[in-house]
């Protein structure tokens, strides 16, 4: 899993086009929680405002294994490489 996972991360570079913000943070989130872990730091000020996007995108995948946080992210590249094509 961990070189499907690598494999992913890649591919997710090299969409055609970039993908809409949900996307974005829901790649950010499971990237994170697959290669950190839980999040345990302080959410940022509220002046932060991309910092905080990306803090709460990790957050809400809080408790995901990094397994499941990895092949979350494998299925997710896999559709936006069907939604965007790839370069």
């Amino acid at each position: 899993m961990e070189q499907t996972f690598k494999t992913a991360a890649v591919d997710a570079t090299k969409l055609k086009q970039r993908p809409n913000n949900k996307y974005l943070s829901d790649l950010y989130g499971l990237y994170k929680q697959a290669t950190v872990g839980d999040n345990t730091s302080d959410r940022p000020g509220m002046f932060d405002i991309a910092g905080r996007a990306k803090w709460d995108a990790w957050i809400l995948k809080k408790g995901l294994s990094k397994e499941e946080a990895m092949e979350a992210y494998v299925n997710l590249v896999k559709e936006l490489k069907g939604i965007y094509g790839m370069d």
